[in-house]
């Protein structure tokens, strides 16, 4: 498993990815045609693009065996840090998995070579929200040494409103 940079000649397999991705794991979580317009926002060619040319955020394919079978997206520059006081600190913003590749352990390999990655920037803190009933992502972060810091919810429409709750977990690098 390697963390590959993507870059915007990538942009076509990424959102391949994506909405593949996405769509098997979170297919459920939406009403009526909420996850494609969703979708149409988050994977649009030219808003990737955009996160992709920015200094804000890192987009890395997740490679197995020389197959992308996955990306993650981290959030460098924070705006809404749950330590307010902490700018030194990252969000995973999105990672996913193509579903013939989950419960592989190609994930957990992922997570803690980006986690060295995030250390290497030099950042104090690593957080990320995951819905609150997902109860095998949150056993799966706090393997990796997450904590539970606080709560939050997701601001979608269309996305189910018993769904919304969102735990915020944080991961400590450094004092």
């Amino acid at each position: 498993m390697i963390l590959k940079s993507i870059t915007t000649s990538d942009i076509l397999e990424l959102q391949k990815i994506y909405i593949k991705a996405y769509s098997s794991v979170f297919s459920n979580h939406w009403v009526e045609n909420g996850m494609e317009q969703y979708l149409a926002k988050e994977a649009d060619y030219m808003g990737l693009k955009s996160d992709i040319e920015s200094l804000e955020h890192l987009f890395y394919f997740i490679q197995h065996n020389k197959t992308n079978v996955g990306f993650i997206k981290l959030n460098n520059t924070v705006q809404d840090s749950p330590i307010a006081s902490d700018q030194d600190i990252s969000e995973l913003e999105k990672i996913y998995m193509l579903p013939e590749y989950s419960g592989k352990g190609i994930g957990k390999e992922a997570m803690k070579e980006l986690i060295g990655l995030v250390k290497e920037l030099g950042k104090r803190h690593f957080f990320l929200s995951v819905v609150e009933s997902n109860d095998d992502a949150i056993a799966f972060y706090k393997k990796l040494g997450f904590e539970f810091h606080s709560k939050t919810h997701i601001d979608e429409p269309g996305f189910k409103e018993e769904l919304r709750g969102m735990d915020r977990m944080i991961l400590k690098l450094r004092e």
